[in-house]
């Protein structure tokens, strides 16, 4: 079996949560493959900028994530393990790149894009992350 390292983001404006539909039409969060000499916190910002077109700013981690799959083009089993960082976007502007294999995406309210994420720990993760977003902008309100 393959391991890969991968990092990515849950980003959020306001009380809204930016998700992404790939090219086997699946609702996910923006992520990607830690590259040798990369930290995971770097490869997250980078891949949220590089799908998206989002400029975002770490606030806090989220936890980790895996999933396994079967690799056709490698004919073995790979194992992606997820460092997953709650992030808040400076606005709602967004550029979709379907180079990346993204065929939509868009901020939707925590809810909405909860009930459309492909995968439960996906869903969780969000939901989790919100609560944790909204304590933190609260202390930073409280702190300014």
């Amino acid at each position: 079996m393959i391991f890969r390292s991968c990092a990515g983001g849950v980003v959020f404006h306001e009380d809204r949560v930016f998700i992404m539909k790939n090219d086997k039409n699946e609702w996910v969060l923006p992520k990607g493959k830690i590259r040798d000499g990369f930290l995971a916190s770097e490869t997250a910002i980078e891949r949220v900028k590089e799908e998206a077109g989002l400029d975002v700013d770490i606030i806090s981690t989220a936890g980790e994530t895996s999933y396994e799959f079967y690799s056709f083009s490698r004919q073995q089993p790979v194992c992606n393990e997820i460092t997953w960082f709650i992030m808040d976007s400076k606005d709602t502007s967004y550029e979709i790149n379907k180079e990346y294999g993204i065929l939509d995406g868009g901020f939707y309210n925590i809810d909405e894009a909860i009930d459309m994420i492909t995968y439960s720990q996906d869903k969780s993760l969000v939901s989790l992350s919100y609560r944790k977003y909204v304590k933190l902008k609260e202390k930073e309100t409280i702190l300014a």
